[in-house]
């Protein structure tokens, strides 16, 4: 991912239609790829945080029995303008859409209730339940898309600390 020029990182103010836009996707990509699918299609990352502001792309994890058995899904997904990337292969699909310069959306195939897929969700859950840790997970985000405003690695990676500190808590709670 890194080869392909990328936008500037830009965070939003929460939009309210991010979740209209997330169940119009979903629908689309249970339609599409239904038979590999078990479990769930849900709305993950900030845009599925009220009131938290966010890099303008709808982020969904969609449940799967297994990687190897999903792998069919993976060319039908290019019909709806899904680039796949083998990021984080081992633990699931990523995709990004319509290209990887210009992202509206990203889409996790990931074996459903998987640690990866507990992790994500208790995350949102967390986020949605606690408005103050959201504020601060927001300024957070906005500190560090200042300093990494071309490098969306960084930073994702600059904000693992924060993000495995709310998981670990959130899990703990469970």
């Amino acid at each position: 991912m890194t080869s392909v020029p990328e936008e500037p990182i830009k965070l939003v103010a929460y939009d309210e239609s991010w979740p209209e836009q997330f169940a119009k996707e979903r629908e689309i990509i249970h339609r599409l790829i239904g038979p590999w699918l078990v479990g769930t299609i849900e709305h993950i990352g900030s845009t599925a945080v009220p009131g938290l502001m966010a890099k303008p792309v709808i982020d969904i994890m969609a449940g799967v029995e297994s990687l190897d058995g999903s792998r069919p899904a993976i060319p039908l997904l290019k019909e709806i303008q899904y680039c796949y990337f083998p990021y984080r292969p081992d633990s699931m699909h990523w995709f990004c859409k319509p290209s990887p310069a210009f992202r509206t959306h990203h889409l996790h195939l990931a074996p459903f209730e998987s640690s990866l897929w507990f992790e994500r969700l208790a995350f949102r859950n967390y986020l949605q339940q606690h408005a103050d840790i959201a504020a601060e997970y927001g300024e957070l985000k906005r500190k560090l898309a200042e300093q990494y405003r071309f490098d969306r690695e960084a930073y994702t990676d600059a904000k693992q600390p924060f993000i495995e500190w709310i998981v670990t808590l959130a899990l703990t709670l469970t």
